[in-house]
Parts: structure tokens; C-alpha cells; sequence
């Protein structure tokens, strides 16, 4: 029994394959690339007569990913799109975990996004957008009837499909969002791949106390000198509450990766040391997260 978006529940369920099939503008290449960044082997317009080769292949793959794979699959194959269902019922016979995933949309909807897009339907070439929906509706009907998954993207952004894709076919299993905090040294340059920066160059140096100079943020007496600061306290009491309210909002956004950049004077000693503080707190609260701190080998070296 087809299964509609409103009757399905979000799961984890892994599978061997999902073909991805559907309008033209519904949103299949969205749907595609999330597949494609949550892990699966991916071929878009794949040839349905290749299908079996592919899975033939992907059965020697040393690679993780091609435990799973996606293929999209639509009129674009004009040749070969009837013979779709067949092929993937014997697949399922020979024991191959298929589902087909169907997305599609309002007429004017479609219309709407191939007005934006100003890309032209591959079905109206001798007539309108409309009249092209329709065709491509009545040609897609077997596979839409056979469609394990209908999903109407009508009321979808971009972002939320990626996420409805992500959360039924990738599961926990990777991370939505990968947050990187990085420690740099203003004196060497602002780094050109953060997203958001803060200057800690208001809290007491360390590097004026002779003792801590030539040690790392990285070491408990740098840290405790840094971090037991009133000024540092003040800066991480209102930090916390306000990255816990953006991160959800970036995830939220279809957004993979974050870099915070923490800047100091040099960066070896108070954006190092704050780095890890900060970095602590992000994991504590379940979320994935690197360190990197770009300066401290070339300060160490100074």
C-alpha cells in the first residue's frame, strides 16, 4: 500500500536502494543531494537498464557508501522509463531492498517554480508548462502507483525537504550539522572560512605574565589564568544562551557545517584557551563538534 508523507513517521530505517522518481520541479535533485551528503552513492538521470549493472558493481564497492544508494529516475529517460517497475520488481525478487520514493507537487506550484527557475519543462516543448505536468503525470503514473513514499513538496523549502529526507533515510547516523571552533591570531590574518568570530582581545593577556608566556592555552595554568578572568565569566555567561539559540536555528536553515572562530592578539594563549571551553560546552549538549587551533604551532616556533 502506497504511503503517503501524512501517514508515514519519521524513522531510521536504512535502505539498500531508494530510487527517487517524480515531477520535474518537485524537488528531486534536493532530495538527491541530501541522500548524497548523508552518506549514499548517488547517480542522477541514471538509465533504468543500468540499474542492475550499477548494483552488480556496488556489490564489490570497497567504499562504505555503497552500502547505500540512490538513483533519481524520470521522464528525462524516454527510452527506457516503462520498463522501470518491472525492473525494480525483479530486483526485490532476486532479494535487493528497493523503495521508490515518489515527490510531486500542485500544477501551480510547478508552474510557479518553472517561472522562477525560467528553465523549461522537458515534456512542453510543443505546448505549455501545464500541458507538459500533465503529460509527465500520465507517464509517471505506474511508478507514482508502485511508490512506496508520495511526498507533496508543494509547501516545502529547499531546506525543510533536505531535512525530511535526511531524518527518514540517514537517520542519527550522521550528524546534521558539524560545528568546527577555531582559535586564531588577528596578527596573522583573519580566517576566510569562518562563519561567525568573536575577539577576545578585551581579556587580560597572558602573555604579559612571565611565566605563562611561553606555555599554550592548551595547558591548565594559560587556562585557569584565562578562563577564572570576571571579564571571561561575563563573556561566557552570555555566549552559551546565545549559540544555544542559533545553532538549532542554522540546523534548522539546512546548514552542514559552522565555523566559529575565536580570535586572540597571537592566538596561542586566550582564544586557545577559550576554544576549549567553548568546545567542551557544545559537546556536553550532544553536538558534533572538531577544534582546530590554526596558531599555535607557528607561535610555539616564535
Amino acid at each position: 500500500m502506497t504511503e503517503t508523507l501524512e501517514e508515514s513517521s519519521a524513522g531510521t530505517a536504512r535502505h539498500r536502494v531508494v530510487i527517487l522518481t517524480g515531477l520535474s520541479g518537485s524537488g528531486k535533485s534536493t532530495a538527491i543531494r541530501a541522500l548524497e551528503d548523508g552518506g549514499f552513492f548517488c547517480i542522477d538521470n541514471l538509465p533504468v537498464p543500468l540499474l542492475p549493472k550499477v548494483l552488480e558493481l556496488a556489490g564489490s564497492g570497497p567504499r562504505p557508501e555503497w552500502k547505500r544508494l540512490a538513483f533519481v529516475v524520470d521522464t528525462r529517460d524516454r527510452m527506457h522509463l516503462d520498463q522501470a517497475v518491472g525492473m525494480i520488481d525483479q530486483l526485490q525478487e532476486e532479494g535487493v531492498e528497493v523503495q521508490i520514493v515518489f515527490l510531486e507537487a500542485s500544477d501551480d506550484v510547478l508552474v510557479r517554480r518553472f517561472s522562477e527557475t525560467r528553465r523549461r519543462h522537458p515534456l512542453s516543448a510543443e505546448g505549455t508548462v501545464r500541458e507538459g505536468i500533465e503529460e509527465e503525470r500520465r507517464r509517471l503514473a505506474d511508478l507514482r502507483a508502485r511508490a512506496d513514499l508520495v511526498l507533496d513538496t508543494s509547501k516545502h523549502t529547499v531546506h525543510t525537504l533536505k531535512h525530511l529526507i535526511q531524518e527518514r533515510y540517514v537517520g542519527s547516523e550522521e550528524p546534521p550539522l558539524r560545528i568546527t571552533v577555531l582559535s586564531f591570531g588577528f596578527k596573522h590574518g583573519l580566517p576566510t572560512e569562518c562563519d561567525l568570530v568573536f575577539d577576545l582581545r578585551f581579556l587580560p593577556n597572558p602573555y604579559f605574565v612571565e611565566e605563562l608566556r611561553p606555555r599554550t592555552g592548551l595547558e591548565e595554568p594559560v587556562q585557569h589564568y584565562v578562563l577564572s578572568k570576571p571579564e571571561a565569566l561575563e563573556f561566557l555567561a552570555r555566549f552559551f544562551p546565545l549559540i544555544e539559540l542559533m545553532l538549532p536555528l542554522y540546523e534548522d536553515e539546512g546548514k552542514s557545517y559552522l565555523t566559529i572562530g575565536i580570535g586572540c592578539t597571537g592566538g596561542k594563549h586566550r582564544s586557545v584557551a577559550m576554544t576549549e571551553r567553548i568546545a567542551e560546552h557544545l559537546k556536553s549538549l550532544g553536538w558534533h563538534v572538531n577544534i582546530r587551533h590554526r596558531d599555535v604551532p607557528r607561535e610555539k616556533e616564535s
